[in-house]
């Protein structure tokens, strides 16, 4: 540190310096005392001056990730280390890609950042914004260049720190012997509390939870860039072990300074939008790089823990949590989502899934090789032997249908080498006790495994399902022993279509004498894997067969040929398998069945044959849309311009009928016909492959009939098609409720569905009396401010709950959160604590969405817990339901608080005139359409108005600033409004003891401690006219006033204050990193906005965004 004259300082106590100034301070980054020493760039926590030492220590204006429900679990002191260690390396990198010069830029920019930080947390804010005015003038006179080499430096680091926090999260699990909200601590509480063995058993066993991945635009790393992390996570766990040599560990410092060079030299930014097929790929590749492993460690340790407290494991094909996904069935407000790729996407799914089930057949095949078995495996074995003798003799007959390449199998039973990870035991697979560096997968470019090589030829589809096709489904090998020899060569078609298969794989595979020797678990598994090859050439012949799906019309015949021999259920698939280890049980060999052969089926009853079943959705006026289109056709007047009585009467009439109401050959505009399109894609696919269908701005019972009018008309044209029923059954329709408005009116749309009696008897027919209600966080907050949409949401579900109990219908509710806490996000076992009673009876769905679906199931360890959390949450709060407001008095509160929250956001952000041009000049919301996110616009219609801004953009650019305005606006003047009636005491006590009110305070407490005044002002000033800064004062004067009053009611001293320690430490060490992205971020929103066509500027701006968004733990 150099100090110009007139500089005094006292380091006798570090945390409140004593420090005058004459002059400006000037510091050197080459010469910073580290631990009484001189180093050239060591890491600031760790210099011994006033301004940077443990500045983690002294803040009183602190961040909280919202969405992390295991924070504790971490160490600081070893986190802590393995930062300085990245980030040496970084600027090791750095020096050798840019230069000395620029690597000292760039550190005494960090440095600035460090001492400021210190000063403002030490309530020394004359000398922190000194300091902070030194940082702005550094960065306002750097290069182009310059400025973006910065932005990619501590956009980097601070990627680098979320990698070294995951990680040593994941190491304190390991050596942690009983983890809080773990299934082993719940059960154990609930046994206490004087819950039931069988109560407990029955409970967990019925529980029902889907987590619905979807691809809501708020992902900002590239998925290589994913990847690339988790590469970097894999060399910091493999260097924890303690078998390591010194060599070694020279070794993986090598190997990490590659992969932060490898990072530092790939592009951050998206330079094309994804298409809905990419945002799909990336959903199944998080299934398969991490839940796919997840999913048999969690349901073990769920088994592991019923055991101990109930007497009874998990039954094999129990299953309390399966996915869906919304990632190419989505498309409100997307065009780019259309029938076609809804239909791609489904089969991409189920050909993953299948590519992943041959993996695990081959690694049971090794592993299951002994020979005793059950009499029934073997009379089992003894059929399929038998079956290939018939295939063998009646090879001369089939012939004339297949020429002789196009018999023999394509892949043997048994697999010719050894499959990845065989060598190794099933409960490694989660990588929870051992790291397996350097092994680590990537995203695949093309289609899975062995498909993506696949080539069907045109003359082996078949010509016509009266040629081709089978008349049943198909059964288990026990019961196909007598099958025509005719089809087992169908089955294995598949086995020659693949063009330039090598001779010398033939001589590797067993002869039919020598197969009869082979053990017969192995001559099952095989068979399995028949089925499963089988099922890939079946997808591939209907893909194929699309492209001549006119040609089969012209000649009169059904487009879609009759399902050949395979798998068609995942109940199919389970058969066999459940014979192997009843078999093995039956032995003796119970530890052989409950490895690798327990994990393949409880992998089959949770992922099924499509790994996530795909949900559709649309906005309810596009329906409308439609079926405006039909009554035109028809002469019968224009639907929606009929009133709600004379829909429902219509639509009533319709249902009941057997005749389809859309003529066939009816001329639509593109936007009907996508529609009907869709329609007929998922009659095709069926509720196999399709979950739910989502009305979104659902507000009146005609729009659920509606969709299901056009669902039972689709699946009358497709079965006249097909000539037989639709397969599998109709999708559920769910009504999404997203604005104050509908979510107040939600419970009467479902008495009035339930009150019709085709409905009623529809829901309990088809759906097994069982009626699924969604509710919208993002857009109900977005619209009223996010403490009225909190308490409508908890109104509507209670009215929901009520109207299904009244018509004796169980409902479960789906909640469409979204990840900050402005779009309804927060921890996930606080949010399901906090609904209201009897809303979350054993059945739950909730979305997860973009950055969250990688922080919570990008790494198999993470996913686990999180997995146990969802369960272990959704069963308290069914057994031991969160307390309702203890009296009216509280209720009565809540509404005055919510009307005034209400009438207090929207004055600001709908009627101020001067608002909408404040929110575009001072946040980068129009740039952030550059990021190439998502493939969907950012609005859902063509306005510049908030209105119709989609939510995500809305928080998104607030987030950026640090003014996080969407969470806490009209929440001051809320509580402020009842305190000032005398009502403090009544709040502080609804704090205690209403676990709602408390979640929604602390939810807010903690994006107040987020929020950061001297960042948002400074965005204000470089870039907000003059005119407009009054706005942004008095919201600053708001944001302060909003933090008084929160704080007076949950009783703590700052924001977060209720929070651990060490989760408050991780945020205060990314501010030195952080602070700097933002006041890059206004340099460049400055020059680019003179200078909009400078994409080197663009570029900036969107690393900086990148950055933020890596510091915040969120986007939008």
């Amino acid at each position: 540190m150099v100090c110009r004259p007139g500089l005094t300082t006292s380091t006798e106590n570090v945390s409140s310096p004593k420090i005058s100034f004459d002059y400006r301070i000037v510091l050197s980054p080459r010469k910073i005392l580290v631990d009484g020493k001189t180093g050239p760039h060591s890491n600031p926590s760790h210099c011994d001056y006033p301004y940077v030492r443990h500045t983690v220590f002294l803040c009183n204006k602190t961040m909280t990730d919202t969405t992390d429900d295991i924070a504790v679990e971490i160490s600081f002191q070893s986190y802590e280390d393995d930062c300085k260690m990245l980030g040496n390396l970084l600027l090791e990198v750095l020096q050798r890609e840019a230069g000395v010069q620029m690597r000292d830029k760039v550190d005494r920019n960090r440095i600035l950042a460090q001492s400021a930080c210190n000063m403002r947390m030490a309530g020394i804010d004359d000398t922190a914004e000194l300091l902070e005015k030194q940082l702005v003038s550094e960065i306002s006179k750097m290069s182009t260049e310059e400025a973006l080499t910065l932005a990619r430096a501590f956009s980097h680091y601070l990627n680098l720190m979320g990698i070294a926090e995951v990680h040593h999260r994941v190491r304190r699990q390991k050596k942690v012997a009983s983890l809080s909200k773990s299934c082993d601590d719940i059960f154990n509480q609930l046994r206490q509390g004087g819950v039931s063995p069988d109560q407990l058993y029955d409970t967990v066993c019925k529980q029902e939870v889907e987590i619905v991945l979807t691809a809501h635009p708020t992902q900002i790393n590239r998925r290589t860039l994913q990847y690339k992390h988790l590469r970097l996570y894999n060399l910091l766990d493999y260097r924890d072990r303690h078998d390591l040599t010194s060599e070694d560990r020279d070794m993986v410092i090598e190997d990490l300074v590659r992969e932060i060079t490898s990072i530092w030299q790939t592009d951050e930014l998206r330079r094309h939008k994804p298409t809905p097929v990419d945002e799909a790929r990336a959903g199944l590749n998080i299934v398969e790089q991490s839940l796919w492993k997840a999913v048999p460690h969690y349901l073990r340790r769920v088994s592991t823990a019923l055991k101990k407290h109930t007497g009874k494991p998990l039954p094999l094909t129990c299953t309390p949590i399966r996915f869906g996904s919304w990632m190419g069935g989505d498309r409100d407000g997307n065009p780019n989502v259309t029938a076609k790729v809804t239909k791609d996407v489904s089969l991409l799914s189920r050909w993953m899934t299948i590519d992943l089930y041959i993996r695990e057949v081959d690694s049971l095949s090794f592993e299951l090789s002994m020979n005793r078995c059950s009499d029934g495996l073997s009379k089992l074995a003894h059929d399929i032997l038998e079956l290939e003798s018939e295939y063998d003799v009646h090879q001369s007959w089939n012939h004339h249908c297949f020429n002789r390449n196009q018999v023999k199998q394509q892949a043997a039973a048994l697999p010719t080498q050894l499959p990845a990870r065989a060598d190794q035991p099933s409960c490694t697979e989660c990588n929870v006790g051992q790291s397996h560096y350097p092994r680590s997968e990537f995203p695949r470019t093309a289609w899975p495994g062995p498909l993506k090589q696949l080539d069907v030829p045109e003359s082996s589809l078949p010509k016509s399902p009266s040629q081709n096709s089978l008349s049943s489904m198909p059964k288990s090998p026990s019961q196909n022993s007598l099958r025509n020899a005719s089809l087992v060569a169908k089955r294995r078609m598949f086995a020659e279509s693949q063009v330039g298969r090598s001779s010398f794989q033939k001589l590797l595979e067993p002869t039919p004498t020598q197969r009869s020797g082979i053990g017969p678990y192995r001559i099952v598994l095989g068979n399995i894997k028949d089925n499963l090859l089988m099922h890939v050439y079946v997808l591939r012949v209907q893909l194929m067969k699309t492209q001549r799906r006119l040609e089969l019309l012209l000649e009169d015949l059904p487009c879609d040929s009759d399902p050949l021999d395979y798998y068609h259920t995942s109940d199919q698939l389970l058969e066999p398998l459940i014979k192997c280890h009843e078999s093995l049980q039956e032995c003796g060999s119970g530890v052989l069945a409950d490895g690798r052969l327990t994990d393949l089926i409880r992998r089959v009853a949770t992922f099924g044959m499509v790994l996530m079943k795909l949900d559709l959705r649309q906005e309810s006026g596009r329906h409308a849309e439609t079926l405006d289109a039909v009554t035109k056709y028809l002469d019968m007047g224009t639907y929606s311009e009929w009133n709600e009585e004379k829909k429902i009467e219509f639509l009533t009439r319709e249902l009941k009928g057997k005749r389809p109401l859309v003529p066939p050959n009816m001329e639509v505009a593109s936007d009907v016909r996508e529609v009907l399109d869709t329609f007929h894609v998922a009659a095709e696919l069926g509720s196999d492959s399709l979950g739910a269908y989502v009305i979104s701005m659902a507000s009146n019972a005609s729009d659920v009939l509606a969709v299901e009018l056009l669902q039972k008309d689709a699946r009358l044209a497709v079965s006249g098609e097909i000539g037989k029923p639709c397969p599998d059954g109709t999708l559920r329709v769910v009504p999404l409720f997203e604005t104050v408005k509908d979510l107040r009116e939600a419970g009467s749309v479902i008495r009035k569905l339930l009150s019709i009696d085709w409905y009623r008897d529809h829901i309990i027919k088809n759906h097994n009396g069982h009626q699924e209600v969604m509710v919208g966080y993002s857009d109900s907050g977005k619209d009223a401010g996010r403490f009225t949409a909190a308490w409508e949401l908890y109104k509507a579900q209670e009215d929901v709950v009520a109207a299904c109990n009244e018509y004796d219908i169980k409902v479960t509710l789906f909640h469409g959160r979204g990840g900050s806490i402005g779009r309804g996000g927060g921890p996930t076992y606080l949010a399901i604590q906090s609904q209201p009673p009897g809303s979350v009876m054993g059945t739950l769905r909730a979305t997860e969405q973009g950055e969250m679906i990688q922080a919570k199931f990008g790494l198999s360890q993470i996913a686990v817990r999180q997995l146990e959390i969802y369960t272990t949450a959704v069963l308290l709060a069914t057994l031991r339901p969160p307390q309702p407001p203890r009296e009216q008095k509280w209720r009565n509160l809540m509404e005055e608080i919510s009307k005034i929250c209400c009438q207090n956001y929207r004055s600001v952000v709908y009627e101020n005139p001067e608002f909408l041009p404040y929110f575009q000049e001072a946040t980068p919301q129009a740039e952030l359409g550059f990021l190439n996110i998502g493939s969907r616009p950012t609005r859902r219609k063509v306005s510049t108005g908030i209105g119709h801004l989609r939510a995500i953009p809305w928080v998104f650019a607030w987030t950026q600033t640090r003014f996080v305005l969407p969470a806490w606006l009209g929440v001051g003047a809320g509580l402020r409004g009842v305190c000032e009636k005398g009502h403090t005491e009544d709040l502080k006590a609804m704090y205690k003891e209403w676990p709602f009110f408390q979640s929604t305070i602390d939810l807010i407490e903690m994006v107040l401690g987020k929020a950061d005044t001297f960042i948002s002002k400074h965005y204000d000033e470089v870039l907000v006219s003059e005119s407009r800064h009054h706005l942004g004062d008095e919201l600053r004067m708001e944001l302060l006033g909003t933090e008084k009053v929160v704080l007076v009611v949950s009783g703590h001293e700052k924001p977060t204050g209720g929070n651990n320690r060490i989760l408050r430490r991780l945020i205060e060490s990314r501010l030195p990193y952080l602070n700097p992205m933002n006041l890059l971020q206004v340099e460049a929103l400055k020059r680019l906005r003179s200078d909009d066509d400078n994409k080197e500027l663009r570029d900036i701006l969107l690393i900086t965004i990148n950055g933020i968004a890596a510091g915040m733990r969120n986007t939008g």
